[in-house]
This record gives structure tokens, sequence and C-alpha cells, in this order.
């Protein structure tokens, strides 16, 4: 099952695959935790992501409430906050780091911030990517075997890089997000001492998702390219 180079692939995203979830569970449960820890000013995550941007003097950005746990985020394009209930309706800890944290995504916007919008111009190449990345690395084993899967692997090889640079590319954009959230948030006395402390280690739990997708794409690349020098 496991033999051959694609069994060599598999057993890669198998590892970090549970390494992923293994960190998915404790960013949940850190959520989890400090969604027990209350405002003590009793705002909602809605009402923290209005203050915020605010005080960036930021008006064209809706919030909106959108479905699922933990699917908050920010779309460039339609200038659209998307919080999850728990977080647009939460008056506690984990609500208000969130919902920050995603109008951090709004600043960044706001201000230009480079990585930012490098990262939104690769989305459309980025998806197309991914949807192949996949049938290109079957083909192009497959075809390395039979002797004809030169170009076709250095298109597979091109495919991860793509994805891979979107992957690092995320990783200060999330960082800054959040290093703006807590700024923020200790500089407006939304969340102070305490309420800070969890909010801060919610976030980073939340950037640890990121730095594992990262660390799993930038191994699978590796592996990849030194394929391709064995291939020549």
């Amino acid at each position: 099952m496991f033999s051959g180079p694609y069994g060599i692939y598999i057993i890669i995203t198998m590892v970090f695959g549970g390494i992923g979830m293994l960190v998915s569970n404790r960013l949940k449960s850190k959520f989890q935790q400090y969604a027990r820890v209350p405002m003590t000013n009793g705002m909602t995550g809605h009402e923290v992501a209005l203050k915020m941007l605010d005080h960036y003097n930021i008006h064209d950005v809706n919030i909106v409430m959108g479905k699922g746990f933990l699917s908050d985020h920010y779309n460039p394009k339609t200038k659209t906050v998307s919080l999850s209930p728990d977080v647009y309706q939460g008056r506690h800890v984990s609500a208000a780091a969130v919902a920050a944290h995603e109008c951090g995504h709004v600043v960044q916007h706001a201000e230009g911030y480079q990585w930012l919008t490098f990262r939104s111009k690769m989305v459309p190449i980025v998806q197309l990517a991914g949807r192949a990345q996949g049938f290109l690395l079957m083909f192009a084993i497959g075809g390395a075997a039979t002797g004809f899967g030169g170009v076709l692997f250095q298109i597979t090889v091109a495919a991860f890089l793509i994805t891979t640079v979107f992957a690092l590319v995320t990783l200060p954009v999330e960082f800054d997000a959040s290093k703006r959230a807590l700024a923020w948030l200790d500089d407006s006395h939304v969340a102070t001492g305490v309420q800070h402390e969890g909010a801060k280690d919610a976030l980073w739990w939340a950037a640890m998702t990121y730095v594992v997708s990262a660390l799993s794409a930038l191994t699978v690349l590796i592996w990849l390219l030194l394929r391709s020098q064995n291939q020549r």
C-alpha cells in the first residue's frame, strides 16, 4: 500500500494530516476553554468588530453572521467579514479574539499590506493548481515509471510550488492579523489582563494550523524536487 514513490507521498500526507488534526483539536479545545471566560464589558464578537473598524475609521465593510464553527473569514473582494454564530453572538474572550483577528485582515487590506495583496492575487491560480496537483502527481509518477513522465513531472512540481508559496505567504498574513488584533484589544482596553492572555493563547493555536499546513506543503515540495533531480 505504501510502497513506491506514491506511497511516500501518502505517508507524508498522513503524518501531517495527523499533526494537523491534533492541532485543530487543540484549537477547538482552546476556543471552548476561553468561550467560558466572559468579557467583563459584555461585548459580543460583532460589537468588538464594529468597535475595532470604527477605531480605524473603516466604514465600508459589512460584518455578517455566517454558518458553521470557526468558519470566520474576511473576503477582500466583497469587503465582508463573516463571523461564525459562536463568534458573532458570543460575549466571551474567544469571540473577541477571533472577531478582532478578522478585523486585523480588514486593516491590512485598508493599509495595503503587501503580503495580503500578494496572497489575494494568487488565489485564482492557487485554486487551479490545488485542484490539478493530485491528478498530476499520479500521472507524473506513472509516466516516470514508463519513461514518459519528465515534462509532466515538471508541471506537477510547478503546481505544488504554487500551493507551497501560497501556504508560506499565508503565515505572515495570519501572524500580522493576530498581532494587530492583540495590540488593539489591549490599547482599547476591550480585553486586558487575563482576558488578553486568553485571546493571545487562542490566536496562537489558530496560527499553528497554518504553520502545519505550510510545513506539509513544503515537505511535499522538497520531496518532489528531489525526485525531479532523479528524473534527469
